[in-house]
């Protein structure tokens, strides 16, 4: 018998991963029912059609998250390769809130942020981010009135987290090294 997470082998978490989104899905409404009868894989996304950057451009990366969400090429090969290792919901979290800061009426402001909050904070959400109960709690008493400023600490959370994780991964991985050649 395993004892803790930690004893499970890499693929056994993998898989749980991999059901947890599909469930996330499943919870969602459907685009028809016949997505409910045959289930198909999801392929992941390819990288945008932008230019490739240099290898040098690539290179920075590896030290700068920030320098590669801001590139269009960057983000779509780092999200690639989350959703390569199923957790991408961390980047589709920050990715939407960088959305969300874009929309200047109020109400529109309140149902995207309702939104988010659904998708990605309520407990058991369909694509729930791992932040601590602390930023949580802010977020849901930002929600209250909704402003540009509302997932701030969330999102810095979750920066932080693909930062320190998820970037070196990135960084080892086959994606990144095609494009450092």
């Amino acid at each position: 018998m395993c004892k803790g997470l930690a004893a499970l082998p890499h693929t056994c978490l993998e898989r749980a991963k991999e059901i947890k989104t599909k469930l996330g899905t499943l919870l969602q409404k459907p685009d028809s029912a016949i997505d409910l009868i045959i289930p198909y894989p999801e392929k992941p996304e390819k990288p945008a059609k932008v230019q490739k950057p240099s290898p040098e451009e690539a290179w920075l990366w590896r030290n700068s998250l920030e320098k590669l969400l801001q590139n269009p090429y960057g983000l779509a090969s780092f999200r690639t390769f989350l959703q390569s290792e199923f957790s991408e919901e961390n980047i589709e979290f920050w990715i939407a809130c960088e959305d969300y800061k874009k929309i200047k009426v109020p109400a529109k402001m309140a149902e995207k942020a309702k939104k988010i909050y659904e998708e990605f904070i309520q407990s058991e959400a369909p694509k729930e981010v791992n932040i601590d109960h602390f930023t949580k709690s802010v977020t849901m008493k930002n929600l209250v009135e909704p402003s540009v400023s509302t997932f701030d600490l969330a999102q810095k959370r979750i920066f932080m987290l693909m930062e320190k994780d998820s970037l070196p991964r990135f960084v080892r991985s086959n994606i990144y090294q095609e494009l450092v050649k």
